[in-house]
């Protein structure tokens, strides 16, 4: 029976992960698997993967085919270069001692590339956090600016009305300036006086001459008609 050793889909939409798992290559696949050996999560940073390397290592020497992205899996996590440290035993190129210690030195430089990109990682998102956090900062800096001058604007405009208002109120309630009427009317008398004194008086002296005109020539008719009546006999 060819068997497989691939990947199947779990997870939702968006946020996929996958069992590693040992199945026969004609079965569907969602189908039915023999073995699951492990788990990888393509999400996180670095990826995830959980694996069980004496499984996998046996699946292998029997004669299982990875699919690609298991291979690389397995490459990751050291199960071909000990599979190839072991073929070397066989063929009796070193002993097993031999192979042992170098598949830990190469798992000790693993480990080691692996923290150092953990802590480059770690770095970049504290960078990140930073920068967002600055830029936070700046935004909210100039929004409290913003309402800073929005508040004294309106207290500004706020204190002038009620100056105004103030304002207003003592100018109703201050008393009227008191005219002086004694300096203007002295002013007038002196003024109007002439005026009128000479104006009144030419009218009542022509009055008085015209009536002494009219009076007389009457006292003058009386004796002159009394005189011819006798002439008449």
């Amino acid at each position: 029976m060819p068997v497989k050793i691939r990947l199947q889909r779990r997870g939702r939409k968006g946020y996929a992960y996958y069992h590693i798992i040992i199945a026969d290559s004609r079965a569907p696949r969602d189908g039915k698997f023999i073995e699951r050996i492990g788990s990888y999560n393509p999400n996180t940073d670095p990826s995830t993967i959980t694996l069980q390397f004496d499984r996998a290592m046996y699946w292998l020497q029997v004669g299982a085919q990875p699919t690609d992205t298991v291979r690389n899996i397995l490459s990751s996590e050291g199960v071909l270069l000990k599979k190839h440290l072991l073929e070397g035993v066989k063929k009796g190129a070193f002993d097993e001692a031999e192979a042992e210690k170098r598949f830990e030195a190469w798992k000790a430089s693993k480990e080691s590339k692996l923290n150092k990109t953990i802590k480059q990682i770690e770095a970049k998102k504290v960078a990140v956090a930073k920068e967002r956090l600055a830029a936070e900062v700046a935004v909210n800096k100039a929004k409290a600016a913003e309402i800073a001058k929005l508040e004294a604007e309106a207290k500004a405009a706020e204190d002038a009305e009620r100056a105004k208002q103030e304002k207003a109120p003592a100018e109703e309630a201050a008393p009227a300036p008191v005219e002086e009427p004694k300096a203007e009317t002295s002013a007038e008398t002196k003024e109007e006086a002439p005026v009128e004194t000479k104006a009144e008086e030419p009218a009542e002296t022509k009055e008085e001459k015209a009536e002494e005109v009219k009076e007389e020539p009457k006292a003058e008719a009386a004796p002159e008609a009394k005189e011819e009546e006798p002439k008449a006999e």
